[in-house]
């Protein structure tokens, strides 16, 4: 098992390895990934969180050395492994799209590194027998690895890598992209089951907000090439250090209303929304223009008008079982708003919203004031 460290790692796919950092103009442009710091400490379960293009992957290949960065260090317990091939450090990765021999039986895939590396028939065979009971494989050993299903297949793959009592770190690059919807769950729970029997450094990549929160204990999130934000879920969750967190984590995502503020209030042009002196306090030197952000649950909704309560007006309601989403408009401004299943609410309605001050946040630019 590893401590695996980020040190000051960015990388430019056209651009041979090099001991200085470029110029910012050079990183905005030419980067893929931008000046990462990140430590991921030994028998933890992480994930690598951000949209398609963002830089998950490339981070991934840097760690296991199908990559060397442009500029940077990769350190497993604290040792630079930047110059080791991927056979030397010790790492199971395991792709999108599972890689098996197909044409082989499932035990002769598991088999075959421990072959490789010479060791006994019969310890050979205890090995994958205890691989295959860790991964449920037991059933399908003597079919060919080409015709068992898809979840199996990434199962083989993982198999590979566990099997090696070397292996320091396990990889995943959204392992589940292919896997049929009724497994996905299983799939990700037995991986889940496996990192937490053998308390290996697992790293798993997705830009699947739910996949990610089920997952790991760490997440962080990245965009553009850079991290945003990194903390347990609940703490991403409550307590979003930007805008983009605000809206890329959560289901619905967090409502977010530019505004300007003055004379103690945010202005929203067809409302107000008067602040505590301590919210105050925390806006003296910045703005004058925010972004006001607060999660659909925290909004308080009601069929009657209430005192200080601002009246909008339904454009959506959508039942999802245990509650509604409500889409709310007024004068163009759109929020989404969960109501109890019981809430009597149609389109057309007119619905009293208030918004509780100790729920909502507000950010200047791409940081959070308050």
């Amino acid at each position: 098992m590893a401590t695996i460290e980020l040190k000051n790692i960015s990388h430019n796919y056209y651009m041979q390895r090099c001991d200085s950092l470029p110029t910012e103009s050079d990183m905005d442009t030419d980067f893929v990934i931008r000046d990462m710091n990140l430590v991921w400490e030994e028998g933890s379960t992480n994930a690598l969180l951000g949209p398609s293009g963002c830089g998950k992957t490339t981070i991934l290949n840097i760690i296991s050395g199908l990559l060397q960065p442009t500029v940077g260090q990769i350190l497993y317990n604290g040792k630079d492994v930047t110059d080791l091939t991927p056979e030397k450090r010790h790492i199971a990765q395991v792709f999108q799209f599972p890689v098996v021999y197909d044409t082989i039986s499932v035990y002769r895939n598991l088999a075959f590194p421990l072959k490789n590396a010479g060791l006994a028939k019969k310890e050979i065979q205890h090995k994958v027998e205890v691989v295959a009971e860790i991964l449920d494989l037991t059933e399908v050993l003597d079919i060919s690895a080409g015709k068992v299903s898809q979840a199996n297949k990434q199962k083989v793959s993982l198999g590979r890598g566990i099997i090696r009592e070397d292996t320091v770190a396990i990889l995943f690059d959204e392992p589940l992209t292919v896997i049929d919807p009724k497994e996905k769950y299983i799939l990700r729970r037995k991986i889940r089951e496996v990192q937490k029997r053998l308390n290996i450094t697992t790293i798993y990549v997705t830009h699947d907000q739910h996949e990610a929160l089920t997952f790991a204990n760490q997440i962080t999130v990245i965009k553009d090439g850079r991290i945003i934000q990194t903390g347990r879920p609940a703490d991403l969750h409550a307590e979003p250090a930007s805008p983009f967190i605000g809206y890329f984590i959560g289901s619905p995502g967090m409502n977010l209303l530019d505004c300007s503020y003055r004379d103690g209030v945010l202005n929203f042009g067809e409302f107000n929304v008067p602040l505590s002196d301590t919210v105050k306090a925390k806006l003296n030197g910045t703005g004058p223009r925010y972004q006001f952000g607060i999660r659909p649950e925290f909004i308080l909704s009601s069929n009657r008008a209430k005192d200080g309560w601002i009246p909008w007006t339904v454009e959506l309601v959508e039942n999802v079982g245990s509650y509604k989403v409500i889409t709310l408009t007024i004068d163009g401004i759109k929020i989404k708003s969960r109501a109890h299943e019981h809430m009597t609410v149609n389109a057309g309605d007119r619905v009293w919203v208030d918004f509780p001050e100790k729920h909502f946040k507000i950010f200047c630019g791409d940081e959070r004031v308050y």
